[in-house]
């Protein structure tokens, strides 16, 4: 059951995404939209895991719904802030800025990465 939870969380939170998305971004302008999905999806889950962790007024299917199912739908950016922050909050601070580096120059990497797959394909199709 909590499997459905997190699927109908996930379908709101993707289409919030792309509707809020939407409206404040035009294409090859700064991104915005991306950049406010991801602080408020930030917000939330930092809101809701620690309303979570130190209070019972969030059940687990409410907090799959909206942590795993909507933020993990609007936004994966949100968990990665989360998890960085639960490190640094544990002591270990090492392992929070080794986690925040990695995070974003291996997902640069993955991206120019998958932006050079693309490019090479679409010029194999052309010849």
């Amino acid at each position: 059951m909590i499997l459905l939870y997190i699927a109908v969380g996930g379908a709101f939170g993707s289409l919030g995404r792309y509707l809020l998305s939407l409206s404040m971004q035009r294409p090859g302008e700064f991104p915005t939209g991306t950049l406010v999905v991801n602080v408020i999806g930030s917000f939330l889950v930092g809101f809701i895991v620690r309303l979570a962790l130190e209070t019972t007024q969030v059940t687990p299917e409410l907090r799959a719904f909206l942590v795993v199912g909507f933020c993990g739908g609007f936004t994966t950016f949100s968990t990665f802030a989360w998890e960085t922050l639960a490190l640094a909050e544990q002591g270990s601070w090492g392992r929070s800025l080794l986690y925040l580096g990695l995070s974003v120059v291996l997902a640069l990497a993955g991206c120019v990465a998958g932006m050079s797959a693309a490019r090479q394909a679409v010029s194999a199709l052309h010849r």
